[in-house]
């Protein structure tokens, strides 16, 4: 019980910063744009702490899944006085409103590049190349390579952790490679060519890679990267996890993933508590992951969601007039339609894989 308590606490905490930090960008622009701020709430539903400073009422609302700004002229029901047209969304060009909209997931991404840049500046643990295993039969094997054995280099190419290991060999045209091995104070060079193996990769699809029949120890090396290389080590991360999260939705539409793989908050809760209990990185590394989905999710062209308002703007800049609000009304009772769909199954499968282990 005391694990679920943390869990829940974990997860609130991870998905109350990324809220807080997706409408800041929106609140944030807005200001900057000159349109007035009537509301920012953390949560949906009753307030239940609130204070106005300004123009502008802060809230924290009793349901914890998302967060809202609200501004003057966003709503048609909304009374615009005349001497504030000037700050009225709905009076501003559509290209700001689409700024507005962009803001939060932009700031997700930013925060994501954020959190990955101080764990790399601050020291992280990556794998050793020190062998664990030889797999008999394999080219490793047959070549002399020995557990306890550390891969120094490949055909001349320095390598220091596992994962640099597994993508210089992927990479290599070369048929043959050269492996230098560290045993005890002596390097010793192999001529080992790769067997090429079918695997599966993240989202399950069958793929061939190359293997030589070697599995990493559990050496763990700490690793600090500089000002500038974290900087690159950080913008290739968010670069390459934002990559992923698109293949996975669109993957997801294919039908190439299963609905099974989507998860929702409690998978958040749970995940975010177990990251915390492995270390306040591990925590981190999570958090800025979840940033990254939360961004692309929400840069989706479903009405309601912040893709859905950028792709509205954009059809009135084609257009050149404002679309109906009839149009509008209807869409977004569609796309809520959708989202209450996804998180229902969400819910679903959490609650499949915590009571059933599915």
């Amino acid at each position: 019980m005391p694990s679920i308590v943390m869990n829940v606490i974990y997860g609130f905490i991870a998905l109350s910063l990324l809220i807080l930090v997706h409408e800041f960008g929106h609140y944030l622009v807005a200001r900057l744009a000159n349109v007035k701020v009537l509301a920012f709430s953390l949560g949906f539903g009753k307030k239940l702490i609130n204070f106005k400073k300004g123009e502008t009422e802060y809230a924290i609302s009793a349901i914890p899944l998302g967060g809202y700004v609200k501004l003057l002229g966003e709503s048609p029901d909304d009374e615009v006085k005349e001497e504030e047209i000037n700050r009225s969304y709905s009076h501003k060009p559509p290209f700001v409103r689409i700024m507005i909209a962009f803001a939060g997931p932009f700031f997700n991404i930013i925060f994501a590049f954020f959190l990955f840049y101080c764990v790399f500046l601050s020291g992280y643990n990556v794998l050793s190349t020190k062998v664990g295993s030889v797999e008999n039969g394999y080219p490793a094997y047959e070549a002399g390579i020995r557990e306890g054995d550390t891969i120094a280099s490949i055909n001349g190419q320095n390598i220091s952790e596992w994962g640099e290991l597994m993508d210089v060999m992927s990479r290599a045209k070369e048929r043959t490679l050269k492996f230098t091995v560290k045993r005890g104070g002596d390097l010793i060079d192999y001529q080992i060519t790769p067997k090429e193996i079918e695997s599966k990769n993240i989202f399950g699809e069958t793929i061939k890679r190359k293997v030589i029949g070697v599995t990493a120890s559990n050496e763990f090396l700490t690793k600090k990267e500089t000002l500038s290389g974290a900087f690159g080590k950080a913008g290739f991360q968010t670069y390459n996890l934002t990559k992923i999260t698109i293949m996975g939705i669109v993957k997801l539409v294919e039908g190439s993933i299963s609905p099974k793989q989507v998860g929702g908050p409690l998978l958040i809760l749970e995940v975010a508590g177990k990251q915390a209990r492995e270390g306040t990185k591990n925590l981190i590394y999570f958090i800025a992951i979840i940033s990254i989905n939360l961004a692309v999710i929400n840069l989706l062209p479903i009405p309601i969601l912040d893709g859905g308002h950028i792709m509205f703007h954009l059809i009135e800049i084609v257009i050149r007039r404002k679309i109906s609000q009839r149009f509008i009304d209807i869409a977004q009772k569609a796309g809520m339609g959708i989202l209450i769909a996804i998180m229902v199954l969400a819910f679903f499968n959490d609650l499949m894989r915590i009571f059933y282990g599915k």
